[in-house]
């Protein structure tokens, strides 16, 4: 492996030494965290030999080069903080030979400033805690979306807006894709040409993320195919990070919601949210009580 140069040291003069920079801030909690974790561990964790009287706890700078197949100045390099080009192969290595847990390994990614090539998974599956929370939240429509946009789970009161999502194929069940494609989800949304532009953008953003999902590589194609309209706006290359806004909903039989939706992140870097809609005003308020449930449903039906 060939060794990158190190930095040349900050020069001093009449006016000091260089000031810190948010680079040499983040090389430095790098630095930092992998000292820790090299030093919680022991030569027969990695099955190293004992070999000799250890002066410090843990395992030695070279030790580590050795199981992650780097050079040992390299990595030395690595660890004091040093100004060089980290490839996610090595990084990859490193994570391996620490035995990183994938919290851990998404951190040293982060710090080290590179896309991880297996990220940390979002939770597949929503927690009884968090489905209690959505029926608790009523008569405000809530549910939870992924990154990809698929409808985890949602309330009653969000059913009553955009119909029974389970009865949809679960291919199917995914905002945006119903945004796109002919669905009660596009029909009630009022503004759904000018939503679709942020859907768009969002996901488009969340690719630079996700770029090994092949979930995701998966849903982009069908949605190329599907969509003229959505190939258009994806060939346009704009990308938005999600945030809140305001929505507004036409629900036949109630009238016209409008709302402010607010994100809850359920899980790391921006993957699964619970989302919930409260009233922009007080009429609003009023037709949200008037929003049928399940079992209002089955009793009329």
């Amino acid at each position: 492996m060939s060794l990158a140069t190190p930095p040349a040291q900050a020069r001093t003069g009449s006016t000091g030494p260089r000031p810190a920079t948010p680079d040499d801030a983040r090389r430095h909690e790098l630095a930092a965290f992998l000292r820790s974790r090299r030093e919680r561990l022991t030569p027969e964790q990695v099955g190293l030999p004992m070999t000799g009287r250890r002066r410090t706890p843990g395992l030695r700078r070279e030790e580590v080069a050795q199981l992650a197949a780097v050079g040992v100045t390299w990595y030395t390099w690595l660890e004091q903080g040093r100004d060089i080009q980290v490839s996610t192969q090595v990084l990859d290595s490193v994570a391996r030979a620490l035995l990183l847990d994938p919290s851990e390994r998404a951190h040293l990614f982060t710090l080290a400033g590179a896309d991880d090539p297996a990220p940390l998974k979002e939770c597949p599956s929503v927690t009884p805690s968090v489905r209690l929370l959505l029926d608790h939240l009523a008569p405000f429509p809530a549910l939870v979306l992924n990154s990809r946009y698929d409808v985890l789970a949602y309330n009653d009161q969000y059913a009553a807006i955009v119909g029974d999502l389970d009865r949809m194929a679960p291919e199917d069940r995914n905002l945006m894709w119903m945004a796109f494609t002919p669905s009660r989800f596009r029909d009630v949304l009022v503004d759904h040409r000018t939503e679709r532009l942020g859907i768009v953008a969002r996901f488009r953003s969340g690719m630079a993320d996700h770029s090994s999902d092949p979930a995701r590589k998966a849903l982009l194609a069908r949605m190329l195919k599907a969509s003229p309209d959505f190939a258009e706006l994806w060939q346009r290359h704009d990308v938005m990070r999600p945030g809140n806004g305001i929505k507004r909903f036409q629900v036949p039989g109630v009238g016209l919601l409008r709302c402010e939706y607010t994100n809850f992140w359920l899980s790391p870097r921006l993957g699964t949210r619970l989302i919930t809609y409260t009233p922009l005003d007080d009429e609003t308020r009023a037709l949200m009580d008037r929003l049928p449930t399940r079992r209002d449903l089955s009793e009329t039906a």
